[in-house]
């Protein structure tokens, strides 16, 4: 296992490298200029000229990649061009609002949704078990602004029980207002309980259908037996994977959630340094969201490795 784990960060960290360089060199060939959108109409040689010396920017690409890259292994991740902070304290807030609303999604939506596809796969004949086939297709099928406006106008604009934006003051915890959640956090709720609810009852019909399913059924064995003893550790192998995926797409990926319900978290800081090209926040913000998704897809693994010691040997 110590072996497997060892073989799973080294690859975690070589791929966190390749993928600093794609960001970086991304940024450098996006269009426009940080010292053209300081300056705008005001823009003059001289200032330009002067700018970018302040900021480095007149340093050979390869020279800032190193210094970026030393910079955050040391935890320096430098300031922002606009807001004139420390990247790593604005960073830190507002990672730590996305994680509130990702784990508040993951602790109804997961559970409900593991529980109701291995409902639905070992029925998946019946009426129930289709029509929460039908329900996922068509909630899956929904882009989330969508739902969010539709939430919107439902529980704030017909019933007033919610407010219609998730606005919080910065230095203030979310869960001190935990009413300005329930919206985003419905939203976040059907894309991941879709999704996690039709693998696992895919997965639970195919690991149905096996032979050793069958045997350990023909041999007496109860049916709660059967299904927790053999079905659910071999279906939920694919379905970790999902829920990993999503748990890193929750937290840098919620752009369009977050800008329909003005939810300070990553995805909206993201998307305010693109239209800034606040070019350091922006790298850091890729880097991190990055970061989680190789975190997570390790946590997948291990989880992979404690079900299926298999794959410890493999």
């Amino acid at each position: 296992m110590v072996r497997f784990l060892t073989l799973r960060l080294s690859l975690m960290v070589a791929t966190l490298l390749v993928v600093s360089l794609a960001i970086f060199t991304i940024t450098e060939i996006l269009p426009g200029d940080v010292a053209t959108m300081m300056f705008r109409q005001n823009a003059t040689e001289q200032n330009l000229k002067r700018v970018r010396e302040d900021l480095g920017l007149d340093r050979p690409a390869h020279v800032r990649y190193l210094s970026w890259m030393g910079g955050v292994v040391r935890g320096d991740w430098g300031d922002s061009y606009f807001q004139k902070r420390p990247i790593v304290d604005i960073a830190s807030s507002r990672l730590g609002n996305s994680v509130i609303l990702a784990v508040f999604a993951f602790l109804v939506a997961v559970p409900t949704a593991v529980a109701t596809g291995l409902w639905a796969g070992i029925r998946p004949d019946t009426l129930g078990g289709r029509k929460g086939s039908v329900a996922s297709r068509v909630r899956i099928s929904m882009p989330e602004f969508v739902t969010g406006v539709l939430f919107i106008v439902l529980f704030s604009s017909w019933l007033g029980l919610f407010p219609s934006t998730s606005i919080v003051p910065p230095g203030t915890n979310p869960l001190t207002r935990p009413q300005i959640l329930v919206l985003p956090t419905l939203t976040l709720m059907g894309v991941l309980f879709a999704y996690v609810m039709r693998m696992t009852r895919a997965n639970v019909i195919e690991v149905m259908q096996t032979h050793y399913v069958r045997t350990a059924i023909l041999k007496g064995l109860s049916m709660r037996r059967v299904i927790f003893r053999h079905v659910v550790p071999n279906a939920m192998l694919p379905t970790i994977t999902i829920i990993a995926q999503n748990f890193g797409w929750m937290l840098g990926g919620l752009i369009i959630v977050e800008t329909v319900f003005a939810y300070p978290g990553l995805g909206l800081l993201l998307l305010s340094s693109i239209q800034t090209r606040d070019v350091p926040l922006l790298q850091a913000l890729a880097l991190l969201i990055a970061a989680t998704y190789a975190i997570s897809n390790l946590v997948a693994d291990l989880s992979y490795a404690a079900l299926d010691p298999r794959i410890r040997l493999a």
